[in-house]
């Protein structure tokens, strides 16, 4: 893996980037007193690189606000569900013109009341591989259970008169083992029901994009992001890589 790869380049004594084979070797001190933006080829030897686990490398980016922020854990989330769980799913938004409802109540201690809203399509059910459903009063391990079913969970809570997101602290959107986040800042959320315009669609993707765009979210993506620091006996130069 790259992270002891990272560690071997450490321990050699030079450490060689093989980009631009056709230009000549640059000592960092010119380069560090060029004007940007140039090619150069270096022979430079890796001192430090951060983060120094792997995994702390992935962080989530608004292209919008130009944001950078931690991907939250797995508990945070896990505690947004059960908060929302303390409210009971209003049974007048039970079945709608474009959602059918199931609704029971658990057999453990605390008795939660759990809904779930199935999204039509042409007043039809899709096949799960394909359905969008959205839960209400869901654990974290049922909500994790449900995806590994159906193509899209949304989790939500009730008010008097709508199903809305939760705080935009948790996922608005899971698919498979991804986790969609939405920008606090740069987000407008809307009322759930503006999901019916992709379900009347000829046939629906429920694609995130699609769906954060319908729901009034800027939508987070994951990137990758590290700082090298490279020496050559003449200076050190930091180098940074960001991509999706």
């Amino acid at each position: 893996d790259l992270e002891s790869h990272l560690q071997r380049c450490q321990q050699l004594s030079v450490t060689v980037l093989t980009d631009h084979q056709d230009l000549n070797n640059t000592e960092l001190k010119t380069i560090l007193n060029s004007k940007a933006p140039q090619q150069y080829r270096i022979r430079a030897k890796l001192r430090t690189y951060k983060p120094q686990k792997l995994y702390q490398s992935v962080k989530l980016h608004c292209s919008k606000c130009n944001s950078l922020q931690e991907v939250p854990d797995a508990d945070d989330f896990d505690l947004i569900l059960q908060g929302s769980a303390v409210t009971a799913p209003n049974p007048e938004l039970h079945s709608a013109s474009w959602y059918d409802s199931v609704t029971w109540t658990t057999q453990d201690q605390k008795q939660r009341k759990i809904a779930i809203h199935f999204v039509k399509h042409d007043e039809m059910l899709q096949q799960p591989e394909d359905t969008l459903l959205m839960i209400e009063g869901g654990t974290l391990k049922e909500v994790w259970k449900l995806t590994k079913r159906f193509k899209c969970v949304i989790p939500v809570r009730s008010t008097e008169d709508n199903l809305e997101l939760l705080d935009l602290s948790a996922p608005f959107l899971l698919q498979r083992n991804i986790k969609y986040y939405g920008c606090k800042q740069c987000s407008t959320p809307k009322p759930i029901r503006s999901l019916s315009s992709i379900a009347a669609e000829q046939r629906p993707s429920w694609e995130p994009t699609d769906i954060a765009q319908v729901l009034g979210i800027e939508l987070l993506r994951y990137v990758f992001i590290m700082k090298f620091t490279l020496i050559d006996g003449s200076g050190a130069l930091n180098a940074y890589l960001f991509d999706y």
